[in-house]
């Protein structure tokens, strides 16, 4: 079995879009072997800077040889039709057909032999058609040529049993790259071409050279490296794998080396000298034994070390750089101070949050509102620092630090609380209320940060569902899905009791009254005009959000399934109207989830189905509801008597312990259910000759589906 090594070379492609161009690459190369009928074992990507590399093992030297058929007309077809299908075939007479009987009767057969054509010839063909298919997130045309890439292509290598295929790609204007077996190392070190024949030859010549070819080798180098330079400190090198990513994709020949950063910085808060140092430069923080920024900063060369003038040089520049980089962050540090944050609040005013949405002015008076509505319902809250905290969230976003490092909205806007004589909860709160911006993000643990944060993603949530700007599919420009997983986690991890309908249904009317053209989509939801203010509480049912809810309950499936709970469980108890507290769904879910892994419990569930499926066949073909209550009059059996007394007893056990919220007792309310359901389905025919029996005997039915009703919508669970 042969091997193909593939090498495109170009100048350097941005680091972020290497890993996807290996993985298009490999996809489009092994689609187009397959479709050339050739087999192979395995396709490994490599890649560097300034060159995209795939190894294929296992391709056979030639593809093999195969059988063609193609069906004709019938044996007593036309002779025109006959005619046709043989010049279609490529054929001269029908002794070159084969007759074959079908159901349909005797059909000529065309069986035409192809044999395999070397597979030295068809890799051309297969590696122009993955390179023409590769597409780039931006890409771009040079000088005169027609071909379209990331940057502009300088070599391909491609070499097959050791020697270079015979091929080349049209660039357009005149201009083509011919394969080759001819490479070149280190763009500065070894820019000379080098010829190689297989690839343990390629990668040891890339390396005399000062290529790594391998990322994973270069990330390992680079970690190394890093870790190495801070020990011989004593310090320790800030976490930042993403920086790392980044980095792998810069250089060929890693080479880590320290700075240092002047004391004159050193004032200026550590999340603003490493996002300069971090976007700008590319370089990583230091940091000291006991978690404080250190006044280092480690850079990764692409050029060998000569421990000498080279490599201070080198770090002297780079100091150069930075110095120049943190003179504007401290800048902005300076003179953002001058101005209270307080006194950037009406700046917000022309500051657009959406064009149908009003301004972010508009944005912090309903934030402020529903924060000081929701801290009612956490406890240690304090409404004075959290109407604070909910007034200044924002007032950084027209600071000239935040217009330099977006990525520090909310991190600035504490420190300069802080500076302004905020107290710390507020601080922290701003800084801390656009969080969990994911999984891995810590969840705000403070009273008053949460009431914030919540109030922040309850109110975008609601403004963007009031205008219909939904997630649909992959698409959610929003970022709507991931403010519901956050105010889920604020929610469940804080342990917040309260009812999400009568907040969305407050932050929805804090729209209607403060933006223009919103209230008639708060109307077209409630029915009519919203009733008078203060009868909030008691009238939220009115508005409709169903798909809201929907929503939600998705999103409650995914932050929920590393718990391993089961998602039908949650959609079962979601199901309930009036169940809106997360706390509360969640223990119903435990308590459900415990009664289900019982033999009473499982029982309990067969019964029920079978119940509900007898009711809604029967009610479908009857077209009536037999939820009244039954007659004990009309009983003819002792089970039916059993079964209504058991009903009783269980509903009103449930209906006292969910108040109580002891679910855990309504789920061992209903488990008495299980041996009178069980004796009435044994001994009892539901559908009796007297119509008023059957009919009774129906509501005692109805009567089970409602006493578990009560708990959570068992129709939903599956099993």
């Amino acid at each position: 079995m042969a091997k193909l090594l593939l090498e495109l070379r170009s100048e350097e492609i941005p680091a972020r879009m290497q890993p996807r161009a290996a993985e298009d690459l490999t996809r489009l190369l092994e689609a187009g072997l397959k479709a050339a009928n050739l087999e192979f074992a395995a396709v490994e990507a490599f890649g560097t800077p300034r060159r995209a590399a795939l190894v294929v093992s296992g391709l056979p030297v030639s593809q093999p040889d195969r059988t063609e058929e193609r069906k004709g007309p019938r044996v007593d077809a036309p002779e025109k039709a006959i005619e046709g299908f043989l010049r279609a075939c490529g054929l001269e007479s029908l002794d070159q057909c084969e007759r074959r009987d079908t159901p349909k009767g005797p059909v000529w057969f065309a069986v035409k032999e192809v044999k395999g054509r070397a597979t030295a010839q068809v890799l051309p063909e297969v590696i122009l058609e993955a390179i023409r298919g590769l597409t780039w997130p931006k890409s771009m045309r040079f000088a005169h040529q027609q071909f379209r890439w990331v940057r502009p292509l300088s070599g391909i290598v491609a070499v097959f049993e050791g020697a270079p295929l015979d091929g080349a790609l049209d660039l357009g204007g005149g201009d083509r790259l011919e394969f080759s077996d001819t490479t070149v190392g280190h763009r500065f070190m070894a820019p000379e071409p080098f010829r190689f024949t297989d690839l343990d030859q390629y990668r040891r010549c890339l390396k005399d050279r000062y290529v790594i070819l391998d990322p994973a080798a270069r990330r390992k180098r680079i970690v190394a490296g890093l870790e190495k330079q801070a020990r011989a400190l004593d310090l320790t090198v800030r976490d930042d794998p993403a920086l790392v990513d980044e980095v792998v994709g810069l250089v060929e020949w890693p080479n880590v080396l320290v700075g240092a950063i002047d004391e004159a910085f050193m004032e200026v808060p550590p999340e603003v000298l490493t996002a300069s140092m971090r976007m700008h430069q590319k370089y990583f923080a230091l940091e000291t034994a006991d978690g404080r920024f250190a006044p280092r900063f480690a850079l990764v060369a692409n050029m060998p070390s000569d421990a000498g003038a080279r490599d201070r040089n080198i770090v002297d520049g780079n100091e150069r750089v930075l110095r120049a980089r943190l003179a504007d962050a401290k800048f902005f540090w300076d003179q953002d101070r001058t101005v209270p944050l307080a006194d950037r609040v009406p700046a917000l005013r022309e500051i657009v949050f959406h064009a149908r949405l009003g301004t972010l002015d508009q944005k912090v008076d309903r934030i402020e509102a529903l924060a000081v509505q929701i801290s009612k319902r956490i406890t240690g809250a304090d409404r004075d620092r959290v109407r604070s905290a909910a007034r200044l969230c924002k007032a950084d976003l027209v600071t000239g630090m935040v217009g330099e490092f977006p990525e520090l909205q909310g991190v600035m806007g504490s420190h300069y609380a802080l500076n302004d004589g905020e107290h710390a909860d507020v601080a922290g709160a701003i800084r801390q209320h656009y969080s969990p911006l994911g999984p891995s993000d810590a969840c705000p643990s403070d009273p008053t940060a949460i009431a914030v944060a919540l109030a922040d993603k309850i109110d975008t949530l609601m403004g963007f569902w009031l205008i219909d700007e939904k997630p649909t599919g992959s698409k959610d420009p929003y970022a709507l899905r991931r403010a519901a997983l956050g105010i889920i986690r604020l929610i469940v991890e804080n342990g917040v009791r309260m009812k999400l309908g009568k907040k969305f249904f407050l932050a929805a009317r804090l729209y209607a009254d403060s933006v223009p053209g919103m209230r008639e989509a708060f109307e077209a939801r409630t029915g009519g005009k919203p009733p008078p203010r203060g009868q909030a509480d008691d009238d939220y049912l009115q508005f409709q959000i169903p798909d809201l809810y929907d929503f939600f309950g998705d999103r409650l499936r995914v932050a929920l399934r590393d718990r391993g709970i089961r998602h039908d469980l949650i959609r079962a108890v979601f199901a309930l109207e009036d169940e809106d507290d997360l706390v509360r769904l969640l223990a119903r879910v435990d308590a459900l989830t415990a009664f289900l892994q019982s033999d009473d419990g499982a029982n309990l569930l067969t019964a029920y189905k079978r119940a509900a499926n007898i009711l809604r066949i029967e009610e479908k073909r009857d077209d009536a509801s037999y939820r009244a209550a039954p007659d004990p009059a009309l009983f003819a059996a002792d089970e039916e008597s059993a079964l209504h007394d058991a009903l009783q007893t269980a509903v009103e056990s449930t209906q006292d312990l969910v108040g109580k919220e002891d679910f855990e007792g309504a789920m061992g309310a209903l488990a008495v259910l299980r041996s009178p359901v069980d004796a009435f389905f044994d001994d009892v025919t539901v559908n009796a000759d007297q119509d008023a029996v059957r009919a009774n005997r129906l509501k005692l039915l109805s009567q089970i589906r409602d006493a578990m009703g009560t708990l959570a919508d068992f129709s939903q669970i599956e099993g």
